[in-house]
């Protein structure tokens, strides 16, 4: 079954449908013939869908169908229910009530002061009773408002019950022939009727619909309904019994975790000895001999421009330490991410085992990551590198891992049967293969190691990231943007020259 139903006579048509309808095959064939032959938009209308809506769609087993409309007739449905029964001015009446009794209990106050002689009390006490007097003609107008507001959104509700049913009745029929289409071509697609998904809906629509609609036409419902039962009860022992965890862990491993700052600190600081200690002519200069080399004059007079930018707003040495972290975060993701991305496109199982450490380390908010550094690494420098690295790695995996995995396979079996050992293959055939995707994640890693420059300066690693807190402590809007500014900079001409090389690479 590979061919499409434009291709069927009208026999062997409506032979196909009915095996897939299973009943009502004559009403489906000649809606399904129309649909196919149209060239817009065509009128087919499917009563049964229209009156049934999402259970229709379980019926079928158009899951899809039965989600989409399920929501959709579920908010017109709560529409209606605020219009009918939900008392939209009431937290406004309560409010008239609390400030009602609140005006008694001050003309009670003032009539009892002036009864002592205590003419100031009662005059403040009248004056704050007459105020509270305005705010229940206010709150009064709220109610009103809000009991008035009923109606229209009555007649909002109904309009959008009515066109939801309309869009149910004409789409019905067309998600209904791309599914049999793609049964068509693969068998294990949902066909016939099937009550046991008719059933499943059913029961998915009387969980969805009554509590939804209980909880928003209710004033107040019940805290069952609105909150979950339970509270904090187990909050604070498993944060203790984790805080305990890491403490152990920092003493147990102090050796280790001081080893890999150790190892992250050399390489910070002979960055630092290149990029600040040595004279910043000298610097700027092979920067730019290094960029027209590499990647072409282009690049080279932009990242003389951005050098420029850094020096003469008095952002140097703050740049260059920025360069230098940007630069170590960068250089360590490459070294070991693009070995594992090689190893997981080879390796389906590593991937498959790898995948929710990558999951949870691209998702996890980055401001999250600095808990467990500090706690093992401390502050500084090196436990911001670190902090940088568990964010960016993650792209340059995956992108070296798709892109080990699209080198075709009749071109490894070539080079295999001509002689090729398993490192020439890879040497010379996968990883220049899979090279643009190598690259398209190197360039992801460099913008993610700069969106982590202004995180790591809250664990003390300094350069411009530091320069950004400081403006966002004071609201000092003109030295952040500079300092923007410089950052985006810095990670343009690393990019530049990066991407550049390669493509003058690609082009000799």
């Amino acid at each position: 079954m590979t061919d499409t139903g434009l291709e069927l006579g009208p026999r062997a048509l409506d032979s196909s449908v009915g095996e897939f309808v299973k009943e009502k095959g004559d009403y489906y064939s000649a809606e399904f013939s129309k649909i196919q032959g149209a060239t817009g938009f065509a009128w087919s209308w499917n009563p049964m869908a229209a009156v049934f809506g999402p259970l229709w769609g379980a019926y079928r087993g158009l899951w899809g169908f039965f989600w989409t409309f399920l929501v959709l007739e579920l908010f017109a449905l709560v529409q209606l229910g605020r219009g009918l029964w939900a008392d939209l001015g009431a937290s406004s009446l309560a409010r008239v009530e609390k400030l009602t009794a609140n005006i008694e209990a001050r003309r009670q106050k003032a009539a009892e002061a002036l009864a002592a002689g205590d003419e100031a009390t009662a005059a403040s006490s009248t004056k704050v009773a007459d105020n509270l007097e305005k705010a229940v003609a206010k709150a009064q107008v709220a109610a009103d408002a809000a009991a008035a507001d009923a109606f229209a959104i009555l007649l909002v509700g109904i309009a959008l019950f009515i066109l939801v049913k309309v869009v149910e009745g004409f789409y019905a029929n067309v998600a209904y022939e791309k599914q049999y289409l793609r049964w068509r071509t693969d068998e294990n697609t949902p066909s016939g009727l099937n009550t046991t998904s008719a059933g499943l809906g059913a029961l998915l629509l009387l969980g969805i619909w009554p509590l939804t609609l209980y909880r928003f036409t209710v004033s107040k419902p019940l805290d069952i309904i609105t909150e979950f039962p339970v509270k904090k009860e187990f909050f604070t022992p498993t944060a203790n019994w984790m805080e305990g965890g890491f403490d152990w862990l920092a003493n147990q491993f102090g050796g280790v975790f001081k080893g890999v700052t150790t190892s992250i600190k050399w390489v910070l600081d002979g960055l630092e000895v290149i990029l600040v200690d040595t004279p910043w002519p000298v610097v700027m200069l092979v920067i730019f001999v290094m960029a027209w080399r590499l990647a072409g004059p282009r690049v080279a007079v932009f990242s003389a421009a951005a050098l420029a930018y850094l020096a003469f707003f008095g952002l140097w040495e703050v740049s260059m330490v920025t360069v230098a972290l940007l630069g170590a975060a960068a250089f360590l993701c490459l070294i070991f991410g693009i070995p594992l991305g090689i190893w997981f496109g080879k390796s389906q199982r590593a991937y498959n085992a790898a995948l929710p450490i990558l999951d949870f380390m691209q998702t996890m908010p980055a401001f999250v990551y600095l808990i467990p550094i500090i706690a093992f690494f401390g502050t500084g420098k090196p436990p911001g590198v670190l902090a940088t690295i568990i964010f960016a790695m993650p792209p340059v995996i995956r992108l070296t891992a798709l892109g080990m995995r699209q080198v075709p396979a009749g071109t490894k079996e070539a080079a295999v049967a001509f002689g090729c050992t398993k490192w020439q293959l890879l040497r010379d055939v996968e990883i220049p293969l899979a090279m643009p995707s190598i690259m398209t994640g190197i360039n992801q890693t460099i913008l993610m190691c700069l969106s982590m420059v202004v995180i790591a300066s809250l664990i003390g690693a300094g350069g411009l990231g530091a320069n950004i807190l400081e403006a966002l402590q004071y609201a000092a809007k003109g030295q952040g943007m500079l300092a923007g500014l410089a950052i985006l900079f810095c990670a343009m001409v690393i990019d530049r020259i990066i991407q550049g090389s390669y493509r003058r690479s690609e082009n000799k």
